[in-house]
């Protein structure tokens, strides 16, 4: 039965739309004559973060989250704007309308990414996909990346195949191969001090994951092992969630590297705090705020969450639930999240939910 489930969820088709460099690419394009020169958006103090740049800034090893006093060492000459959540939110609108012009499953993960669904569609998704971006490019003149794939496990990872600019798709028949090669850290809650750890074990593929057994994978690895178990063999059965009701808003980073220092956690939550309060005001500005909380996640893989019964977004009260979460442990910090839980709204009947799954005539035009 689970081997029947399995299947149909694979026969999805879904892309993953992620803008190239987003902040820093509409900042691009409002100021073409700095549009060629290193440009970060971000904090501007020296205790600030990056949220993003661009990419000939990276080619100095800049990076997201990086803080402003490192990234000036590394490139004297970068330009760090200001960031302009008004301006971002309004493309971000935009290249909503146009990819519900495609479908109506679209479950936004931030403002320059989202999941789609277009199993419904006769058109292959590769098509789909390539029609979006071109959509998207001629209303806003900035580039997207797209991955095609039965579920979004594997449709994030192809859309970061052929950045910038590019996509690249994972069809069913492909799933095992690809996965087989595919790095460690590729998948999503494997950082640094986790692919360290399995590199002592010969771990440092997908295909070395698989060879492992269940057991010993939640021996190694606890309540995670289990999640590798079908991580590793490109298993998600996540469906897309348009227009979901929301029992949280969150905002959390899995960081390259790992936060050895409170200051440095602070300065991470401090930048996604900001992005929290804008992303409130876009997506849940009329919900009851029932709760605060901040979530850490180790290098060892333990999580802790601290939560306040405050009723409105405050940064002292992050900052004090974030030294809470700071001293449940020594290990590195990889993960820092902070976000709100609602108050329980009351609901209307359920809505019968849209077919996920193609016709066996759609399905050979995958």
């Amino acid at each position: 039965m689970l081997a029947r489930s399995w299947m149909k969820v694979r026969m999805r088709r879904i892309i993953h739309i992620d803008m190239d460099c987003f902040y820093a690419a509409v900042e691009m394009r409002e100021r073409p004559e700095i549009a060629h020169r290193p440009i970060a958006v971000g904090g501007s103090s020296g205790r600030g973060v990056l949220t993003t740049c661009n990419y000939e800034a990276r080619r100095f090893g800049i990076r997201s989250a990086m803080p402003v006093f490192q990234a000036k060492q590394r490139c004297p000459h970068l330009t760090v704007l200001p960031v302009r959540f008004e301006l971002y939110r309004e493309v971000s609108r935009q290249i909503r309308e146009i990819m519900h012009t495609f479908t109506e499953l679209v479950e936004p993960l931030s403002l320059d990414e989202a999941y789609l669904d277009v199993t419904h569609l006769a058109r292959p998704g590769a098509e789909v996909a390539a029609e979006i971006r071109a959509n998207i490019y001629e209303a806003t003149r900035l580039t997207a990346s797209a991955g095609i794939a039965p579920n979004k496990l594997l449709a994030k990872i192809a859309s970061d195949w052929n950045k910038p600019n590019g996509q690249f798709s994972i069809p069913p028949s492909a799933i095992p191969a690809f996965v087989k090669t595919l790095p460690i850290r590729k998948i999503w809650g494997i950082g640094p001090k986790s692919a360290e750890k399995m590199a002592a074990l010969n771990v440092n593929t997908c295909g070395d994951l698989q060879a492992m057994a269940k057991a010993d994978l939640i021996h190694e690895f606890g309540s995670f092992g289990l999640d590798l178990y079908h991580l590793c063999r490109g298993r998600d059965e996540r469906p897309v969630q348009a227009n979901r009701i929301r029992k949280s808003l969150s905002n959390e980073r899995t960081y390259s590297h790992a936060f050895t220092s409170l200051s440095s956690c602070e300065a991470a939550l401090e930048r996604q705090f900001e992005e929290l309060v804008e992303d409130l005001k876009t997506h849940a500005a009329e919900r009851r705020i029932e709760k605060l909380f901040v979530k850490l996640k180790f290098s060892d893989f333990r999580r802790t969450t601290v939560e306040s019964m405050d009723k409105q977004p405050n940064w002292k009260t992050y900052l004090a639930l974030l030294r809470t979460a700071w001293g449940r442990s020594g290990e590195s910090v990889r993960l820092v999240g902070l976000g709100v839980r609602f108050a329980e709204a009351h609901r209307g009947p359920e809505q019968m939910e849209l077919a996920l799954f193609p016709s066996e005539s759609s399905a050979r035009e995958w």
